[in-house]
């Protein structure tokens, strides 16, 4: 039995990627999506026409519905190859616009619908932010189910729990990346790799947080770097994970231990942090890679979405 069919039986699987042909090899439950990754499967060969077709019948929609459209045909394509769910991300501009991110969740889910998908079938990303929350909040009383991404720091995935949120995406590979560059040249991989890894244990702490706590929020730990990372969560709800590490793991004969349980989370001497919005500001602000991290994410998400756009604009200025 490989490695990744023996993770499979404590944790549940998901893609983390926008290729349908990677999909269908892993067989996982889920599967996720944003931005970068959308980009980067359009400019493939194979996905290129699907995008055309998009922009071909979009009869002078705005560029924001073209993307929104592009969006659902991504996530129904998807969920054609897997049993569960996918998350679709948005706009990572509006990461600190409430109102603006209930509107697109709703615009979302509308489309899906329109499209014959049921909103179980799909969760909404938002980013991590206060203002992200404070919509998943506003969206998860709608019936629509919200993915919170771009979380590094247990205030965030605290605040995430006390609104309801149904899934969180921690991320592991960002916050070992970060820790690794500030420590420079003294950076020990032996000392702080394994189950010491700060994204790790970062995940780990959030997951003992909601286990002692009661907290029905799914946890799903994401942005990996190596195989590593994600056999030391092996036992979290879910793990997101790309196509190259899904291949590694796939090939690896190794025995699986689990490493995360809820039981043993429940007798974890973690205390309960408060979580209003001014505690959880100063909390964030005190955390220097959480706050880096967040915003660096959003840039880069809200980069490629531009990216995405000027790629449908030359498109559109090519002859029919």
């Amino acid at each position: 039995m490989t490695a990744l069919d023996q993770l499979k039986q404590y944790t549940t699987v998901v893609a983390d990627t926008g290729d349908f042909q990677a999909i269908a090899q892993y067989k996982p439950r889920d599967a996720t999506t944003n931005p970068s990754l959308i980009l980067k499967a359009v400019q493939k060969p194979e996905y290129r026409p699907l995008l055309e077709k998009v922009v071909r019948e979009s009869n002078g929609d705005s560029l924001e519905a073209i993307i929104d459209k592009l969006l659902i045909t991504f996530g129904t394509e998807i969920l054609k190859i897997i049993p569960g769910r996918v998350s679709t991300e948005v706009d990572a501009r509006l990461s600190f616009n409430v109102q603006g991110s209930i509107d697109k969740g709703r615009h979302l889910i509308s489309l899906y619908e329109k499209a014959g998908v049921s909103r179980e079938r799909i969760l909404i990303k938002l980013a991590s932010t206060w203002e992200g929350i404070r919509a998943a909040e506003v969206l998860q009383k709608d019936g629509i189910n919200c993915n919170m991404t771009l979380l590094f720091s247990l205030a965030q995935a605290v605040a995430c729990a006390e609104a309801n949120a149904k899934l969180i995406s921690p991320f592991v590979g960002r916050i070992y990346d970060w820790y690794k560059k500030a420590a420079g040249p003294a950076w020990d991989e032996q000392k702080n790799g394994g189950a010491n890894d700060p994204g790790v244990h970062s995940v780990r702490t959030i997951y003992a947080y909601y286990k002692k706590f009661g907290y029905p929020t799914e946890v799903m730990g994401a942005s990996f770097r190596t195989t590593s990372q994600i056999l030391e969560l092996a036992g979290c709800d879910l793990l997101t994970i790309s196509p190259d590490l899904l291949q590694t793991l796939s090939e690896d004969a190794n025995p699986v231990e689990r490493k995360l349980v809820p039981e043993a989370a429940k007798n974890d001497p973690i205390a309960r942090i408060a979580v209003d919005e001014a505690s959880f500001r100063f909390q964030l602000n005190e955390d220097a890679m959480a706050t880096e991290k967040l915003s660096e994410g959003i840039r880069t998400f809200a980069a490629d979405a531009i990216k995405l756009e000027k790629l449908i604009l030359e498109l559109q200025k090519q002859p029919a």
